[in-house]
């Protein structure tokens, strides 16, 4: 399974939150390339890809190898090895990449401190220095910046075989669904002629679906009773519509945002946060 493509493995080195971002002209190369693991690491294998490298490098890590001891590790148990691509960064923020031998030209690779760039069938070196150079100086959120990283990297050439699939996997403490898991970023575009712009407006649709706001204000009573309305219309309401925030209109708001995704974003009460209020406003005819 040859997958030819660039990739970008960081650490955000302000939350200690991994990631690895990757672009590709192969059907669903999220499917095969990354790997993470909050307060271990984070893995992208490709060019022949040997998705084993993921699991058994994050067990490797877990148990306290180094990088170094991961890729030998790797040279004692497969025989492959030079066919392969893969970067690493460990939670200490210690890195490496390793291209083989076989590889398909262009192909290599760039660590530093916190991050691992690499690809292969690319249409030059300038590719992974474009992610390097993004990644490092580009002011975002860390999902962002991995994506600004990889879309510069795709302006600067990128797989030489064009556009296909893309992915973005961050990791970070109990920052997942319900904060019962790490993943808190897992998104994919499997077969599209503009993968990383697609991912841009995935990463957008679910920074409003399950990022946790940090503010939020009550309701007016002009918002109470438009919403007391838009409840009433579809049948989760059976009340006036009085602007006073009750029991009945909470039940019945906590059914809408559970329509709506809208769960990880919502605490109960009348305390809203601007962005689902604007999607829910817009959604609903607010005028």
């Amino acid at each position: 399974m040859r997958v030819a493509t660039f990739s970008l493995v960081a650490q955000d080195p302000k939350t200690g939150d991994l990631g690895v971002a990757v672009a590709s002209k192969f059907l669903a190369v999220g499917a095969v390339v990354p790997f993470a693991e909050a307060g271990v690491g984070a893995i992208a294998t490709q060019s022949y890809a040997n998705p084993r490298y993921g699991p058994q490098g994050l067990a490797l890590l877990r148990q306290g190898a180094s990088p170094e001891g991961v890729l030998e590790a790797f040279r004692r148990t497969d025989p492959g090895l030079e066919k392969r691509q893969f970067g690493l960064v460990a939670a200490t923020g210690e890195s490496l990449t390793f291209t083989g031998t076989e590889c398909h030209p262009w192909a290599g690779g760039v660590a530093g401190k916190g991050f691992a760039a690499q690809g292969n069938l690319l249409s030059g070196g300038e590719v992974v220095e474009a992610m390097v150079e993004t990644f490092l100086t580009a002011q975002a959120p860390f999902p962002e910046r991995l994506l600004l990283a990889l879309k510069a990297g795709e302006e600067a050439g990128g797989d030489r075989r064009g556009k296909q699939s893309a992915a973005l996997l961050v990791v970070g403490e109990g920052k997942g669904y319900g904060g019962l898991w790490d993943r808190y970023v897992d998104l994919r575009v499997d077969d599209h002629p503009e993968p990383i712009d697609e991912l841009f407006r995935l990463l957008s649709l679910h920074r409003l679906l399950f990022e946790r706001p940090k503010g939020r204000r009550p309701l007016t009573e002009e918002e109470v009773r438009f919403f007391q309305g838009v409840l009433g219309r579809l049948g989760l309401y059976a009340g006036e519509a009085h602007g006073v925030f009750d029991e009945a209109t909470e039940r019945a708001f906590l059914a809408l945002i559970g329509m709506e995704n809208l769960e990880e974003r919502y605490r109960g009460g009348p305390e809203v946060d601007e962005a689902t209020l604007s999607y829910l406003k817009g959604r609903y005819g607010w005028s």
